[in-house]
C-alpha cells in the first residue's frame, strides 16, 4: 500500500492495533473536519487502514493547497464511544454484515451510522413515506392508514420524525416495523413534541443517526438524513409537499438511486399539493392505497444488489505531479461539474483525477454535490 508519511500528527500505535483501535482510528478519520463520505472511502482504498491514512492526511492537503484541519484525538473519540454505549446504541459501519445493502449502493453511503432497535427491519423490503410538515388533517390520516396497511404486508416503512406526513407515517408502523432517520445526534430530539415517539421507534422499531451524540439539527444536515431516508428505501411515497421542500430533495435523490417514486394526488387549489401533483405530472406513480405501493417495489433480485464495500468502488487513487493537478484544477470552477467529465477533459487516469480532487477536498477548496458532481469552494 502506499504511504506518505508526515511528523505534523502523532501517529497512531500501529503495534496495539486490534478491533478496539480500528473502530478509534475509522472514528478519528470520519471526525475530522472536511472529510466526506466520498473522502473516506477513497484514503481507505488508497491506505488500507484509516491509521495510515491520518498520517496523510497533512501532506495530501498540503498538496491541494491548503491545511488539513487535525483529527480530534483518541480520547474525544473515547468518550463518544461511551456515549454511545451509554444510551443503548452501537456503531454500523460499511463493511459490518448488517449494514443494509441498498444503501450500501450510495456512492456517498454513510460509512457509519449510529443506530438503536432492531437491525433486521432494514433488511425487509423499506418504504419511505415523507411529506410536509404542516400536513392537512386529511393527508395525515392517509398517510398512517397507508403506513399500517403497508407493515401488515411485512414492509418496513422510514420516514424522518419530522412533523406532519413523517410523524403520521411513524404512528402508523410502529406496531410493524418503522425506522426513523434524525438528522442530529441520536440523543438529541427533533421536534421536541415528538420525544415520546423518538423513544418509541428506538425501542419498538429502529432508529439511525449519522451525526455524533449531541450534534443539534443544522440546515445542512437534513439532505443528508434524506439521502439515507431514500437510500433505504426500494420506493418512496410522497404525501403532501410544496414546492422546493425537503421531501422533494428525497424523491429526486430517489430518482438519482434509481428507486421508485410514487406521490399522492391533491388538490390543485391546495399549495400544499403543488409538488405531488407536479411529480405526477413528471413521472412518478399515482398511489391511492397501499396496494399500489405494493405493485410498484416488486422483489429485487439478490444479484442485482451489491454488498457493502470497504472502501471507494473504482481504482485506488495514485499520486499525481504537478502537471496533472494543474489540467484537473483548470477544469473546475464554481459549477459543479460531473467527475467524469473532468476525467475525460483532462485527458488523465480515473485514480490520478480522484487523487487531485482528493488533495482538494482535504485542503477545503473542493465542494462534493449529489450525482458525482464537484465544484471549487
Amino acid at each position: 500500500m502506499a504511504t506518505i508519511s508526515s511528523g505534523c500528527w502523532p501517529a497512531p500505535n500501529h503495534a496495539s492495533a486490534g478491533v478496539t483501535d480500528t473502530i478509534t482510528a475509522r472514528l478519528r478519520l470520519l471526525r475530522t473536519g472536511g472529510i466526506g463520505p466520498v473522502a473516506y472511502r477513497q484514503l481507505l482504498a488508497r491506505f488500507g487502514d484509516a491509521g495510515r491514512a491520518l498520517e496523510a492526511l497533512p501532506t495530501l492537503a498540503r498538496r491541494g493547497g491548503g491545511m488539513a484541519p487535525p483529527p480530534p484525538d483518541a480520547a474525544a473519540i473515547d468518550r463518544e464511544r461511551e456515549q454511545v454505549a451509554r444510551l443503548g446504541a452501537r456503531y454500523l459501519f460499511h463493511d459490518d454484515a448488517g449494514y443494509p445493502p441498498l444503501l450500501a449502493e450510495l456512492d456517498n453511503a454513510p460509512p457509519v451510522l449510529i443506530v438503536r432497535g432492531d437491525l433486521t427491519l432494514a433488511a425487509r423490503p423499506c418504504v419511505a413515506i415523507v411529506g410536509a410538515r404542516n400536513a392537512s388533517a386529511a393527508a395525515c390520516r392517509f398517510a398512517r392508514q397507508l403506513a399500517h396497511d403497508l407493515v401488515a404486508q411485512d414492509t418496513t416503512v422510514v420516514s424522518g420524525l419530522a412533523r406532519g406526513i413523517d410523524t403520521a407515517a411513524h404512528a402508523g408502523s410502529l406496531a410493524g416495523g418503522t425506522i426513523g432517520v434524525i438528522a442530529c445526534g441520536i440523543d438529541v430530539v427533533f421536534p421536541p413534541e415528538n420525544a415520546a415517539l423518538q423513544e418509541e421507534v428506538a425501542t419498538r422499531g429502529l432508529l439511525i443517526a449519522e451525526q455524533p451524540p449531541g450534534t443539534e439539527p443544522r440546515a445542512r444536515h437534513f439532505p443528508y438524513r434524506n439521502r439515507i431516508i431514500a437510500g433505504l428505501a426500494q420506493g418512496t411515497v410522497v404525501v403532501e409537499a410544496a414546492p422546493k421542500s425537503g421531501s422533494l430533495i428525497t424523491a429526486r435523490l430517489a430518482v438519482e438511486l434509481g428507486r421508485e417514486v410514487m406521490a399522492v394526488p391533491g388538490s390543485p387549489i391546495d399549495p400544499r399539493a403543488q409538488g405531488c401533483n407536479g411529480l405526477i405530472r413528471e413521472g412518478a406513480i399515482l398511489i391511492q392505497s397501499a396496494a399500489d405501493v405494493l405493485e410498484q417495489i416488486r422483489p429485487i433480485d439478490p444479484r442485482a444488489v451489491r454488498s457493502p464495500v470497504h472502501g471507494w468502488g473504482g481504482p485506488p487513487p495514485e499520486d499525481a505531479d504537478d502537471a496533472a493537478r494543474s489540467a484537473v484544477s483548470a477544469l473546475l470552477g464554481p459549477a459543479p461539474v460531473p467527475v467524469d467529465e473532468v476525467i475525460r477533459q483532462s485527458g488523465r487516469p480515473p485514480a490520478v483525477v480522484q487523487t487531485v480532487l482528493l488533495e482538494l477536498e482535504l485542503a477545503g477548496r473542493l465542494e462534493r454535490h449529489a450525482g458525482g458532481r464537484v465544484s471549487l469552494c
